[in-house]
Parts: C-alpha cells; structure tokens; sequence
C-alpha cells in the first residue's frame, strides 16, 4: 500500500531555448518556453521533493548572473525565476517551511534541478552514484560545481530502490549519467511516472526522440530509457510526466491544490 498522501507540481521558473535542447536534432530556430519544475510528494512517513530547480542567486544577482549564465553554454540566455516561483514561497503558500521537507531526490544534478539544494540542504538527499561521479567530474557545463557541496546530507544509491512505500526510483540514463526518473503510486488516481529529464516533451515520448543534450552522445542510452519507461507506464496504468513541456504542465497545474 502507498504511503503518499498529496503530489502537487511546483512551478520555479522558465527557460526560453531553441527546441533542439530538448528534441535531438528537431526544432531548429523554433524558440520554446519550458517549465522548470519540482514535485512535493507528502506521504505518511514525511514530505518529499523530486528536485529542486534553480539557484535563485545565480538568476538574479548581476556577478553572479554575468559568471554562470554570460558563456557559450548559454546562447539563449538564463532562465527566468520571480521571488514567488521560490520554493521556499511556493512552500509557504501551503503553509510549509523547507525545514518540513525531509528528502530531497535529485533525478539529476544540472543547475536547473539541483541549484536550489541551498535552500533545502537541511534534508537527506539521495542522488545516483554516477550521477555524482559524473557532476563533479564537470561531465558537461549544465553541471554548476558549487550546486553540489560535499557539505549536503548526501544519500548515494546504485540501482533502482523503493525510497518509501510506493514511491520507486527508476533509472532513465543517457541525458545525464545517473538520471533517474520516479514512480508514484496515488491514494485514489492513476500512479505518476515522473520522466525527469529522460523526456522533456510529449514529443520525447511519443516519437521516442532523445534529449538534445546527451552523456557522451549517447543517444542510443536515452532512447532505451524512454522505451523503458513506456513499458513501465503500460505495465503499470501510470500516465507518464515530461519535464519541460508547458503545455502537458498547464493542463496538471492545480496548484496550490492537489493530485490524490
């Protein structure tokens, strides 16, 4: 039996890029409009997020903006994140301080799922093995170094796990490393299956077409994961999540009320 209670997901701000960032070779000079988002799951035993989007500073202060953001990384510039697209508001909003959040589950460690650990680093965070291995070893520029301090209650994991009772980690690599997606089973609805950025369109799923962005070109990687997680959603009855598809995410956002 699940252990989840509520799932909502949490807007944290938005990234306008060229669609070949997210659809592999498809979408060139078509500008899109991508949600960054993280998922608070509250469960019986406590309260969980999938990742954590952006450092707020980084976005925000001029220094900090012109030495993270002002590269060729970055043709298309930083995302856009308000003060009330903060997690900790978004939280508050609910009634909740980020000291009420117990675990934090980073599909992966770029900057726009793993900068806001600085507001949550009070909590366990469970990451993958390679995911780690891969981030501090700078894999690629998507990975800011001081997003990930040694100094965090660092929970590493190798392989697939239960992180409570209906909530399983998936692997999903080939965008990063050690990316993971996540299976929630609901009190009342059909389970989620979080994508992560193993899809971060519909159109990832559908046409089964890699993220633009892949560790070590490994294309071939990403496909297989999305074909995994097709099958777990038939196995399953799960509706599959994408993670930067605004139109999938304006047709789910209740925020702040709730999914059960």
């Amino acid at each position: 039996m699940t252990c989840v209670k509520k799932f909502w997901p949490l807007l944290t701000g938005t990234h306008r890029y060229e669609k070949t960032l997210s659809t592999r070779g498809r979408g060139h000079n078509q500008m899109i409009d991508a949600p960054i988002l993280a998922y608070l799951i509250e469960t019986t035993n406590g309260r969980i997020l999938y990742d954590v989007g952006c450092d707020y500073a980084k976005i925000t202060t001029p220094d900090l903006r012109k030495q993270y953001y002002d590269n060729p990384a970055f043709a298309f510039g930083p995302p856009t994140m308000t003060e009330e697209q903060r997690l900790p508001q978004r939280l508050a909003t609910l009634g909740l301080q980020p000291t009420d959040i117990d675990l934090v589950f980073i599909g992966h460690l770029h900057f726009d799922h793993a900068g806001g650990l600085c507001e949550m680093c009070h909590a366990d965070i469970h990451v993958q093995a390679q995911e780690l291995t891969a981030a501090r070893a700078q894999a690629d520029e998507a990975y800011f170094a001081d997003d990930f301090s040694a100094d965090y209650h660092w929970r590493v994991h190798t392989g697939e796990y239960d992180v409570a009772a209906g909530i399983r980690a998936i692997e999903s690599p080939g965008h990063t490393a050690g990316h993971m997606s996540m299976l929630i089973e609901l009190p009342k609805g059909a389970p989620i299956l979080l994508c992560g950025d193993a899809a971060d369109l519909r159109e990832n799923i559908d046409d089964e077409i890699a993220p633009g962005l892949c560790w070590h070109d490994r294309s071939d990687m990403a496909i297989a994961s999305i074909r995994k997680l097709k099958q777990l959603a038939a196995e399953t009855g799960a509706e599959l999540w994408p993670n930067h598809d605004m139109t999938f995410f304006n047709a789910r956002n209740r925020f702040p009320n709730f999914f059960d």
